[in-house]
């Protein structure tokens, strides 16, 4: 799309109401985009459990301490090392373990310390849980413990599985058919998949419809983030894109609320997809893009929008598509002279790689990219595991984004976006090292730590995607920015493994992410900065960006943070948008 369909916004106004009403309306979805990616939190916690027994309980002893229902033993069992010891009515004794069971040879002996002969049994007669604080979840409900503990854990990484096919099938789509009828089809997909989630009826059948969930949640995230920033004129546009984020983190907040007064978890799942239904029955009154329009040549029906939005923002003269299509075709005269017939040259991943000195960029970019992901979800995932109230903890972790991407925002046309990204990628690092050095018994401390970790992940992963559009040419700026996008997308689906981690050693995943954090907080130093400084059109452009960079400490004035804004028109343009 040429800079000159841009004017437009100079007509109807960059933010009007209008575009005010667009933006809510479609940012409202993201927040069930949000829920979808952390439901699972509560979907699959693993209660207190013990191997179940047939048979009526008349005594149940710890250590101790003696209750007469189990119900009422699990405050006493405070240790998944030690066994409960039950007296049964037809006067078996059994030693009870989370994964075994041993029957006493003597009945009479009912002392926690024993030494005489008994006889070991599986749990074949399934497991007995403690409800005291969630009814059922996903685990209760299929017994995914012991050795089918791993399919419980494979909840989450089988879902972000899902929000990778999902970019990549529903961003082509989007370009091919149009933003209105992906995002149609996507949001009612999140309603009819996440009520669907809530009936299935076994394990298998879950992961199958959260896997489609997570498709059609992804595809909705990329192509809103490309919606609204066609809709938002270029003095707005930076913002507009950075906190359709904000709404996300609003999901992760609902997800932390329905937790907490929703104790079983169909229910929990139904009322979470429940966000999705205000926005589906509005939805058909989104219209498409002008941009979209234009490009495809329906110009009647780009002019009818565009007479829309003027009506609405109060603009008595809208602007006419046949001045744009004029202006096009005089900047394409303009622009291409004699050299239109050469055809235009094909580029691929290997582009990006095409000397030392784009491979480095390369390779940086794209380790910002995965530890933006890995770190914003292991602070995420591993909220919930900090001690203390786990659903205050999910819904601050949540909330501290918002000031994250504002700062972001500042930050980045103020001083930069290398000089941002780097001492805050450093910060997060600093912070994993302070959490593995805090006491566990300091919850409220370990809580402002994970917090922290969350704020500067945030602020960093906010701001590399409209930096990594800045680093390359026009050539290959979409390619550069997919492929970074495609490596977030595997730091999402590796971050659950990175927290179960902590089972091998309770800081590991704190470790993990600050070591590629701090790594990618140094090779940052070697990147360019871009503020103040023209798009780069070609290759040399590129490398020379580069060069001027390392040649020349002068900093970038502060004046030409408006530049931010007038760059980011290529979100709409050249770009499919990011996924969370």
């Amino acid at each position: 799309m040429a800079r000159n369909f841009e004017l437009l916004f100079d007509s109807l106004g960059h933010f009007g109401r209008y575009q005010a009403w667009i933006y809510l309306a479609a940012a409202f979805q993201s927040i069930s985009c949000g829920i979808h990616y952390l439901a699972s939190v509560f979907l699959a916690v693993t209660p207190k459990f013990v191997c179940g027994v047939l048979g009526n309980v008349s005594s149940v002893l710890i250590y101790n301490s003696s209750v007469s229902r189990i119900e009422d033993a699990w405050t006493l069992w405070t240790s998944t090392q030690s066994y409960m010891l039950v007296h049964l009515e037809n006067g078996e004794v059994w030693e009870l373990n989370q994964c075994s069971r041993s029957r006493r040879a003597d009945p009479l002996d009912f002392t926690y310390e024993y030494s005489g002969n008994k006889t070991d049994f599986t749990c074949t007669d399934g497991f007995i849980y403690d409800r005291t604080k969630w009814q059922s979840t996903i685990v209760t409900e299929w017994d995914l413990v012991c050795q089918r503990e791993w399919l419980a854990k494979l909840t989450q990484p089988t879902f972000m599985l899902g929000v990778l096919f999902g970019a990549v099938i529903f961003g082509d789509i989007a370009d091919r058919t149009g933003r209105r009828h992906v995002m149609w089809f996507t949001s009612t997909g999140q309603f009819l998949f996440g009520v669907a989630v809530a009936f299935t009826f076994d394990y298998y059948s879950f992961v199958i419809v959260r896997f489609l969930l997570a498709m059609v949640s992804s595809g909705y995230l990329v192509v809103v983030f490309v919606y609204v920033t066609e809709y938002v004129g270029i003095k707005y546009r930076t913002w507009a894109s950075m906190h359709i984020h904000a709404f996300f983190a609003v999901g992760i907040m609902v997800v932390a609320l329905v937790g907490y007064l929703a104790d079983t978890w169909w229910v929990y799942q139904i009322c979470l997809s429940l966000t999705t239904v205000p926005f589906v029955l509005c939805c058909w009154m989104l219209p498409e893009t002008p941009f979209w329009l234009l490009t495809e040549g329906r110009y009647e029906e780009a002019q009818k929008v565009i007479n829309i939005m003027a009506r609405w923002n109060k603009v008595s003269t809208p602007c006419k598509i046949s001045e744009l299509c004029s202006l096009q075709g005089d900047l394409v005269s303009s622009t291409t002279g004699d050299n239109n017939h050469f055809p235009m040259k094909k580029h691929n991943i290997l582009d990006l790689f095409r000397n030392w000195h784009i491979a480095r960029r390369t390779i940086t970019v794209w380790l910002v990219w995965f530890t933006g992901s890995l770190g914003y979800y292991v602070f995420s995932l591993s909220s919930v595991n900090l001690g203390g109230n786990e659903y205050l903890n999910l819904f601050l972790i949540g909330a501290v984004e918002i000031p994250a991407y504002v700062i972001a925002c500042l930050g980045m046309d103020r001083l930069g976006r290398r000089n941002t990204l780097i001492p805050f990628l450093i910060s997060s690092a600093v912070t994993c090292a302070l959490l593995m050095l805090i006491p566990q018994d300091f919850r409220i401390l370990n809580i402002i730590a994970n917090m922290v970790g969350k704020f500067t992940i945030g602020v960093a992963f906010g701001l590399i995607y409209l930096y990594t559009a800045e680093l390359y040419p026009t050539v290959v700026r979409s390619l550069a920015v997919g492929s970074g996008s495609m490596m977030c997308r595997v730091g999402s689906v590796v971050a659950p493994f990175c927290v179960y981690l902590s089972s091998v050693w309770i800081f590991m995943p704190q470790m993990i992410v600050g070591i590629v954090a701090f790594v990618s907080g140094l090779l940052t130093l070697m990147l360019p900065e871009t503020l103040g400084k023209p798009l780069t059109n070609t290759w040399a452009e590129a490398i020379e960006l580069g060069a001027s960079s390392s040649g020349s400490t002068e900093k970038p004035p502060p004046a030409q943070s408006g530049r931010a804004s007038e760059k980011t028109e290529m979100l709409s343009l050249e770009t499919n948008g990011i996924d969370q």
